[in-house]
């Protein structure tokens, strides 16, 4: 087990709630909420995450003591005795100490952390004649201490400086916005689940555009700390440099994954500087191409605001009479922010941030909540309004794709040098579609897979859907530079566009990781762009961009003939449904009946939608929302039998809608057998997982009659991956 460490993140006013919520996306469990800050424990590996992910954290510390401090000497002895060694070489290296107290002897700041570095130094001066020397800046170890009622904690700052230092801002407005503070307004306006949904998002008054460059860092999944070149741990002698490039290259992968489904976000200033301030901040954060800032006033908004979707978010940091504007001015301008959304955007809501409530009330807007946040030394609130008027599903306008020539500026703007194996890939990826490009008409095939991971050093996943092609990148091997498996991505993410003659809007990019729980059925954004693809005379709904998987597993595509050639005159059973493919295969056989069984009331309409496809309707097909589990015990107890049962669970699910977890290969042999004995006496189960290490038990399942057809089962474009599935033929024993 890897070395277990305390750490404490701390954060600003208000702020705390968010962070606990990110620490447990995080995977981090073993914390505890105080005043100002969350300590937990975990392993290095933990603290780099939120160093790298936290929006809203001010600090990561590790605490390495607790020492008494009731005098200048007792804290000096106490530090002095650290074996600070083991962080920091003597020569050649820099440190800064940052000092504070509360209810204690010692109250000067300065003056503590005087006698910290001292001590340090001192260590070092008596061990080896060296000593390192001050860098208040950027220094090669930060040290935190604080004192408490004459008790100090002495960390060591692993985040170095500020999180909320981006990386990105080389210019500054008056007044700006902390870029924590811009995160956690998006993230209490709920801009993380509005960004699925394909809402746009307008700052009016974005001043250096921090709202515009956080909003789209939220959208496209970005790691707020990808582009800082400077963290605590950077030159700590501890540091693990390969766990740290590990969490980076994979941050990068993400990141090129969620640039293409960004939605609309324009930005504007009735000051030009600002402005142009907006433009250069943006540009650095690599986002020029995708976010809009032009100068216009506020009453300049409702001419644009034809071109706009239905639905989005308005957030903006208007003055509010500290700093920029005339108290007894603005409510002119509160009423007129109120008036463009009532008028033009009545489906939009709106958050802005503001030093008195009261002007709020200005806008005429109907707030559902406000939160206390400091905007730097400035008490605030942060008001939020709904929208005037609620807009039906039907009228959103999905905005978020991008045009051909949106997506060519893109492309341009993150153009990579293609290297000889680039070429490569390119070649066999053209190889590949040429050999299976009149296979896959003469089946009636318009998904397919053309590529799995044919060269190791290009290892993905690419298949057809028509017109759009979906990319999904396997865990690259562990010798393999992290660094450099991205840069294979952002070639290959080029090449693909070019090979295929497709504009690159047309390329899906998922980023496969390892799932907790559900989150492989979960949404991962919500543009509800499906479509509809054909496979041997039948058509389906597909939807690329929502969820991890499509909607059609490509892999199953001879199982599901299968089981149309099985199906006639017998009574359909497909458990863990799905999106019911396999049921409209067995209802395209002439199924006598067809029951679809799975917890999610969203694919159980995706298989009525797909079954509605095909015109196979009747009072015949039952679709069932239930726990499988579940629902076998009740259907065994009321002895029901099906001819043909199509089973393809889950290999691992801790979903809160069922009872303790489902590991597959622990649970199959129960599962199997709870099956079999809804099998009428000719019946017929095909049983499949996609788990590579499945090993299935044979000699606990004795009773039943089981065929492997597994390579009667893999399509001929999956000949190359013959572990993308087992399958199995079972029947009750004679």
């Amino acid at each position: 087990m890897a070395k277990q460490y305390k750490f404490t993140v701390t954060a600003a006013r208000g702020m705390l709630p968010l962070l606990a919520d990110e620490l447990k996306q995080l995977g981090i469990k073993n914390s505890k909420q105080e005043a100002g800050n969350i300590r937990f424990t975990g392993e290095l590996e933990d603290a780099y995450k939120v160093c790298l992910w936290s929006r809203v954290a001010i600090r990561v510390l590790m605490p390495i003591a607790h020492l008494n401090a009731e005098t200048p000497e007792q804290l000096y002895d106490g530090v002095k005795a650290l074996a600070w060694e083991e962080h920091i070489n003597a020569e050649d290296s820099t440190l800064a100490v940052d000092f504070n107290s509360f209810r204690s002897k010692i109250k000067h700041s300065q003056y503590g952390a005087q006698k910290v570095k001292d001590a340090i130094v001192d260590r070092f001066r008596e061990q080896t004649g060296l000593r390192p020397s001050v860098d208040l800046f950027q220094p090669d170890l930060r040290i935190n201490v604080y004192v408490k009622h004459n008790q100090a904690i002495v960390s060591i700052d692993l985040s170095g400086e500020s999180l909320h230092k981006r990386g990105y801002r080389t210019h500054n407005t008056a007044a700006p916005l902390k870029e924590n503070l811009a995160a956690a307004i998006l993230l209490k306006a709920e801009w993380p689940r509005l960004a699925k949904q394909g809402w746009a998002l307008v700052d009016p008054m974005c001043g250096s555009g921090t709202f515009l460059i956080e909003a789209a860092m939220i959208a496209a999944d970005i790691a707020p700390g990808i582009a800082r070149d400077y963290f605590g741990f950077s030159f700590w002698k501890q540091h693990d440099r390969e766990c740290w490039k590990r969490l980076k290259a994979d941050a990068e992968r993400r990141r090129q994954a969620g640039l293409a489904r960004l939605p609309v976000m324009l930005g504007g200033d009735n000051d030009s500087k600002a402005v142009l301030a907006a433009r250069e901040n943006i540009a650095e954060a690599g986002l020029a191409e995708r976010i809009q800032v032009h100068e216009r006033s506020l009453l300049d908004w409702p001419s644009v605001s034809r071109d706009l979707p239905n639905v989005g978010l308005m957030v903006c940091n208007p003055p509010y009479g500290e700093r920029i504007g005339q108290r007894d001015e603005l409510h002119h301008l509160y009423e007129s922010l109120g008036n463009v959304i009532h008028e033009f955007l009545p489906g939009w809501r709106t958050a802005l941030i503001t030093d008195n409530a009261q002007l709020g009330k200005f806008t005429g807007l109907t707030m559902f909540d406000t939160v206390p946040f400091d905007n730097g030394p400035i008490p605030c609130d942060v008001l939020f309004y709904r929208a005037p008027k609620p807009v039906r599903s039907t009228e959103m306008l999905h905005a978020s794709s991008l045009t051909d020539e949106d997506s060519e500026a893109v492309a341009d703007a993150t153009k990579v040098t293609i290297t000889e194996q680039g070429r490569m890939f390119a070649n066999r990826l053209m190889k590949n579609i040429k050999h299976l490009a009149k296979w896959a008409r003469k089946n009636e095939l318009s998904c397919y897979r053309v590529y799995d991971a044919d060269l190791p050093d290009y290892a993905f996943a690419i298949d057809l859907y028509g017109e759009y092609v979906h990319v999904q990148e396997y865990a690259p091997p562990k010798q393999i530079d992290p660094q450099k498996a991205v840069e294979r991505l952002k070639e290959a993410m080029q090449l693909i566009p070019e090979v295929l003659d497709l504009p690159s809007n047309q390329v899906v990019l998922k980023v496969r990781q390892k799932q907790r729980g559900t989150q492989q059925y979960e949404v991962q954004s919500s543009h509800n762009q499906r479509f509809e693809v054909a496979e041997n005379g039948l058509k389906f709904w597909v939807n690329l961009t929502d969820y991890l998987d499509t909607g059609l597993f490509l892999d199953h595509r001879d199982t599901r003939q299968l089981l149309l050639q099985k199906a006639a005159g017998k009574d359909f059973l497909n458990l863990f449904s799905y999106t019911g493919s396999a049921t409209v295969y067995a209802a395209a056989g002439q199924a006598k009946s067809t029951t679809s069984v799975d917890m999610s009331n969203t694919y159980l309409a995706w298989a009525q939608d797909n079954m509605r496809l095909n015109q196979l309707n009747g009072e015949q097909h039952h679709f069932v929302r239930a726990n499988c589990l579940e629902w076998l015990q009740a259907a065994q107890q009321e002895q029901q039998r099906f001819g043909l049962i199509f089973l393809d669970p889950p290999t691992f699910s801790n979903s809160s809608r069922m009872e303790g977890v489902f590991d597959i290969q622990r649970d199959h042999v129960s599962l199997l057998k709870m099956t079999s004995h809804l099998l009428t006496d000719d019946g017929c189960l095909i049983f499949s997982t996609n788990r590579r290490d499945f090993k299935l038990a044979v000699d606990e399942l004795s009773d039943l009659d089981i065929s492997d057809i597994t390579q009667s089962t893999l399509p001929k474009d999956f000949e190359r991956n013959n572990k993308i599935h087992y399958c199995w033929m079972i029947r009750r024993a004679a």
